[in-house]
């Protein structure tokens, strides 16, 4: 029961926001107990789990999964475990049919124990996952670390590739420069030295070829030119080796909106237009089209996630601009500081002033970079106490979260047709110190 169904004079005083599902959870609802997502209160949340919390719209999740399914073919969709992984989440993906992207031992451990198909799962890094559906490889030395493990059966292996000149100019988060990462130039010898080395080893069967691009990326173009010169690297191979390239991968790092301004990349367009380019791209080449599959991760839990806070102080500057103190920051959102991305925050436990003021918000840990929002127009008469809920939180703030300061990680929340279930609980600082050697 919400506080204003015990309390029906409070209703009025509850705040009535309309929610934009482009930033907002699917099932974000405005009513007489606030703002609900999944039917389940954040008044609510924030009295049985407390703050920061994370909050995950299940049926957000689901219906990612669907578009992305239905736009590419769910064995073409391989959801990024970097994004945000937990079991619960796990068994979403494993319902809706589509793939698992994991990138350490431990991602790779999760997924078997629940029981997530292992040939639907495609690895990355350094991990020993014996029986995994597909490899990706970068180095000569991922190829003897493959070798090494001697699998009973022949393991199905994917190049991670380097294109140039993409032609990304809108706002985004780009790869970072191919001196600084591992992978393969499209051009000069060493992709074909390493074709060489994979063919050489009876146990290694290269079928697809694998990108990414960088995060955040709003415009076509620049995945219409990768798969343009993978498609050359796949023509090249096929008359030099004799391999047929039976997959291209054109990663993730698809825009999702996370403030006002910004938008989200629509799926069933991109994935339109996609094929069409490697339908024509193919036949200028003389080869068989490659199937074509994505690895978003963002797009898919992003919009699913909403962080609750609690206002821990509240100043006002002489040039009108107000300055807000919150119970949680850069300790269980990075992303600001990492990477100047922006956010917007609700009030959501009473209605404030419909007068507003310039505010910056802040974290808890008296950082330069512990900056959550900055110089969005929020109720000037925000005061300790009151509850700011931030959408666009589902992606890379529970993964990234830390315990600077020995500051426990929020919980993360799911809530799905009025129920709310722990699907990660609170780091406690017994936790913490569980872990320390006398």
């Amino acid at each position: 029961m919400t506080l204003g169904q015990l309390i029906p004079s409070l209703r009025s005083s509850l705040p009535q926001i309309q929610p934009d599902h482009e930033l907002w959870p699917l099932t974000a609802r405005s009513g007489y107990g606030g703002l609900s997502i999944g039917d389940v209160t954040l008044m609510r949340i924030e009295q049985d789990f407390g703050t920061p919390a994370y909050v995950i719209d299940e049926a957000d999740v689901r219906e990612r999964c669907s578009a992305y399914a239905a736009a590419f073919g769910a064995s073409n969709v391989v959801y990024a475990a970097k994004a945000l992984v937990c079991r619960g989440l796990l068994r979403w993906i494993n319902e809706a049919g589509l793939g698992l992207a994991v990138y350490s031992a431990g991602q790779w451990k999760l997924a078997q124990s629940v029981g997530f198909p292992l040939e639907r799962i495609v690895v990355h890094g350094d991990v020993d996952a014996r029986g995994a559906g597909r490899v990706v490889v970068e180095s000569a030395a991922d190829i003897a670390r493959l070798v090494r493990t001697r699998r009973p059966t022949r393991q199905r292996v994917m190049l991670r590739v380097l294109p140039a000149h993409l032609g990304f100019t809108s706002a985004g988060i780009p790869a970072c420069d191919d001196d600084d990462r591992f992978g393969l130039p499209v051009t000069g010898t060493e992709l074909t030295d390493l074709v060489d080395q994979i063919a050489a080893e009876p146990l290694l069967e290269l079928i697809g070829l694998d990108v990414y691009l960088g995060s955040q990326l709003a415009q076509f173009g620049g995945y219409e030119h990768a798969i343009a010169q993978l498609l050359a690297v796949a023509a090249q191979l096929k008359q030099t080796h004799g391999v047929r390239i039976e997959e291209l991968n054109l990663g993730g790092g698809f825009a999702v909106a996370q403030a006002g301004s910004e938008h989200t990349l629509p799926v069933d367009p991109f994935a339109g237009r996609m094929r069409r380019v490697l339908s024509l791209e193919s036949d200028r080449l003389d080869i068989d089209p490659p199937r074509l599959s994505v690895t978003p991760g963002r797009a898919i839990v992003a919009r699913a996630g909403v962080a609750l806070y609690r206002v821990t102080a509240v100043r006002h500057e002489s040039n009108g601009h107000q300055l807000v103190a919150i119970d949680g920051g850069l300790s269980d959102n990075p992303r600001p500081a990492l990477y100047g991305a922006r956010y917007t925050g609700v009030l959501v436990n009473r209605t404030g002033s419909p007068t507003t003021a310039l505010t910056t918000v802040v974290g808890r840990h008296d950082e330069v970079g512990d900056v959550l929002i900055r110089d969005e127009p929020l109720p000037c008469d925000l005061r300790p106490g009151d509850l700011l809920a931030v959408p666009g939180c589902g992606a890379y703030h529970y993964p990234l979260a830390s315990n600077y300061d020995m500051i426990g990680r929020p919980p993360l929340i799911a809530v799905r047709e009025g129920l709310a279930r722990t699907l990660v609980r609170r780091e406690t600082i017994d936790d913490i110190l569980r872990r320390e050697e006398d």
